[in-house]
């Protein structure tokens, strides 16, 4: 039996545990906003659950800290780690020798370069980049065990996001980083402490994330529209388009985290005209105004024998009122609720929004 304490996230609801999930910097984490999620779907009869957009994982984890059988996806592979170590993953740890042999170099391998050679003062340092070249290449040829290299991806994504001004990739601007200058913003501190530093922080703070729910739960890299069926209850927090048609590029933020995930394979994947070398991109309805009400109508059908439980925002696109009617047409009961939300890098009043149907 678990003895109840307060959780991470905030509830006032009995848990079945407490478990800490890891801190992140994530641009548009559910974190904050899981206990309010909770309030209206506690209630409702499921045992098993689906994330079609699992991002952070906060939302899958809460979950599997409730006890459900949870499936995590995300189409972008850097998430799909992510949910590797934090949701699948009910028993694994990194020892401090996986975490040494990890950040030594090893007179044996023959390290490439790629990062420092490309990526040269547009992120981090030139000592930063090659200790990124060594530790990736590290992971990917030392660590053996896939939920292991997870969880150390993990912790290297968090390391590399917190280092960064507005912990996103969408500029080449490590110049506000090396700046001397008085600043009032940012904390130089957290940006200038050595990647070993953080990188060990993290594992330390995924090695307390593990537990084990008594389900078996996974981690998935799909499309949102291939993903499985059969969820008592499924989750879709989609990327968020705002009422302009702009849409949050979740592969334009985080494209540097998501080339390590592939970084043998990352030269292919870059588009070498972009100015902070991101990747090669490929359309998605979900950024287009266009597209993306078809797109949920799509997801809706396919996961139509399933409650569903949708996150967005109330002055995006669609409107709250057409993702209402759409839901309509598969389900007898919807119910809205509403959550003022204070949203980073946006001036803008808006609310978070829940749709609840079934």
């Amino acid at each position: 039996m678990y003895a109840h304490q307060p959780t991470l996230f905030g509830d006032e609801e009995p848990a079945m545990a407490t478990h800490s999930f890891p801190s992140t910097r994530y641009q548009g984490s559910k974190r904050k906003l899981a206990a309010w999620i909770w309030s209206h779907i506690k209630d409702l009869p499921f045992e098993s659950a689906l994330d079609v957009f699992g991002g952070t994982g906060c939302i899958s984890y809460f979950l599997k800290d409730r006890g459900k059988e949870v499936t995590y996806n995300d189409n972008l592979l850097f998430n799909w780690h992510i949910g590797t170590a934090l949701v699948e993953n009910n028993a694994v740890q990194l020892s401090a020798e996986d975490i040494d042999a990890i950040t030594m170099p090893h007179a044996e391998l023959d390290y490439p370069s790629f990062i420092k050679e490309n990526f040269r003062d547009i992120y981090f340092t030139d000592y930063e980049n090659l200790w990124l070249d060594r530790t990736i290449f590290n992971i990917d040829r030392i660590v053996k065990d896939p939920t292991k290299r997870s969880m150390a991806l993990f912790a290297l994504f968090q390391a590399c996001i917190i280092k960064r001004p507005y912990n996103l990739f969408h500029r080449a601007n490590l110049y506000m980083r090396m700046a001397d200058v008085k600043r009032g913003f940012g904390n130089k501190s957290t940006w200038d402490t050595p990647f070993d530093v953080h990188f060990r922080s993290f594992v330390r703070q995924v090695n307390q994330a593990v537990f084990d729910n008594a389900r078996t739960n996974r981690s998935l890299n799909l499309d949102a529209l291939e993903t499985p069926t059969g969820a008592d209850l499924v989750y879709i927090d989609p990327p968020y388009l705002n009422a302009r048609g702009v849409g949050v590029d979740y592969h334009h933020f985080y494209h540097f985290l998501e080339g390590l995930a592939q970084y043998g394979h990352w030269p292919d994947k870059v588009d070498w005209k972009s100015k902070h070398k991101r990747l090669l991109t490929t359309e998605s309805p979900w950024q287009r105004a266009g597209a993306i009400l078809e797109a949920f109508d799509q997801l809706f059908f396919l996961h139509r024998r399933s409650m569903i439980v949708v996150s967005y925002r109330n002055n995006g696109i669609p409107s709250p009122d057409d993702l209402v009617d759409t839901l309509k047409r598969y389900k007898k009961h919807v119910s809205v609720a509403y959550q003022p939300q204070k949203y980073v890098l946006s001036d803008e009043q808006s609310s978070e929004i829940l749709i609840v149907a079934y």
